[in-house]
């Protein structure tokens, strides 16, 4: 596993979101969830302007063992999907970080981030569940 980014905040359920400009954040899965899920064949990809809430289903992941279930970080409204993943959707697992993120969003709710894991925070979340 390479090394996590510092610059993101992080889920219980292995989701990050970074903040890229204002209050929109880029969003992807873990690459330590997705070493468990193995191999991504399809993303089930959001629509652009749906509105969700804090851990509400998103889209799904497939992959050649597993289903997964993305939940949104936070509350707010998809402004922007990864199109490259229906054409490449092994991107998550080879770039999770950077060009294999998923959706942006904008934050409807900037107090949820209080609730989301900072880098420490998941580096222990994880290490204490033997990941």
């Amino acid at each position: 596993m390479t090394a996590l980014p510092e610059d993101k905040r992080f889920t219980r359920d292995h989701v990050w979101i970074e903040m890229d400009d204002g209050f929109v954040g880029r969003c992807g899965l873990t690459e330590c969830i997705l070493e468990k899920i193995n191999d991504v064949v399809y993303v089930d990809l959001p629509e652009i302007n749906m509105k969700v809430k804090i851990d509400e289903r998103v889209c799904f992941i497939e992959s050649d063992v597993d289903i997964f279930d993305l939940k949104s970080p936070v509350s707010g409204r998809i402004t922007e999907i990864n199109r490259a993943l229906e054409f490449d959707p092994e991107l998550i697992n080879r770039e999770p970080y950077d060009n294999g993120w998923i959706f942006k969003i904008e934050v409807k709710e900037p107090n949820e981030f209080k609730d989301l894991l900072d880098f420490d925070s998941y580096r222990d979340f994880i290490e204490s569940r033997g990941f």
